[in-house]
């Protein structure tokens, strides 16, 4: 069985109503990335970077997937898929895919603060000051800030190196190390890029660049692959 791999970004999840902060000239749903996303912002204030993702847990909560997490869950029935995904909702999962790395963490997840792996499930959408974990240190939301490194890019090469078809979608692959993970996938490899803004990989050979919303570029390339 052909092994996809799918490189997801938040593109993918903007057709669920779920914003990016490049939808507003570098905020995120009105905040300064730096004031509620970096370990510096957690250090100067926990209660508003919790807010922030109380808020963000609150609206992925009314998002549904779409058709493009559908297409990616229905293309298991004919091959071995493998999402790696930069988002940090659910949809993937909720649409029926069984295999999901998510490169920055999971918004309806947490984790200690003394102990990086003590991860829990988040029943409830808020996380408030004075949640804590077993070791009594403060829970904070499990997810991959600027200017932290992201354990799973190393989970992430080697789906890439076996990848039998490999496709781009939603990514400005601008956020590194995420959108280094191409360079890993094999020269012969055919690669989809499907982005209305058509990131580049020019330093490839046999690249189908479709410009279009991820659910329609999607549908194409499954015609393709199942024709």
């Amino acid at each position: 069985m052909k092994k996809i791999v799918v490189l997801s970004g938040a593109g993918i999840s903007a057709e669920s109503g779920i914003k990016t902060f490049r939808d507003s000239d570098g905020l995120w749903e009105n905040y300064r990335i730096e004031d509620v996303a970096t370990p510096e912002a957690w250090r100067r204030d926990q209660a508003l970077v919790l807010d922030f993702y109380n808020q963000r847990r609150k609206q992925a909560l009314t998002a549904e997937p779409n058709a493009a997490h559908h297409i990616l869950a229905e293309l298991e029935k004919d091959f071995e898929v493998q999402i790696i995904t930069q988002n940090v909702d659910n949809l993937h999962e909720r649409a029926g895919s069984t295999h999901v790395l998510h490169l920055h963490g999971e918004l309806f997840k947490a984790r200690s603060t003394k102990n990086p792996a003590l991860i829990y499930e988040l029943g409830d959408w808020a996380l408030n000051v004075g949640d804590q974990c077993e070791l009594g240190s403060q829970l904070r939301p499990h997810i991959v800030w600027f200017g932290e490194e992201v354990p799973a890019i190393q989970e992430a090469i080697p789906y890439c190196e076996e990848a039998d078809v490999f496709i781009v979608v939603g990514t400005s692959l601008q956020v590194y190390p995420a959108a280094g993970l191409v360079d890993f996938v094999r020269p012969n490899t055919p690669v989809y890029v499907v982005d209305p803004n058509l990131p580049s990989v020019s330093r490839r050979k046999n690249v189908t660049y479709i410009a279009e919303k991820a659910s329609l570029g999607l549908q194409m390339i499954q015609n393709q692959l199942q024709a």
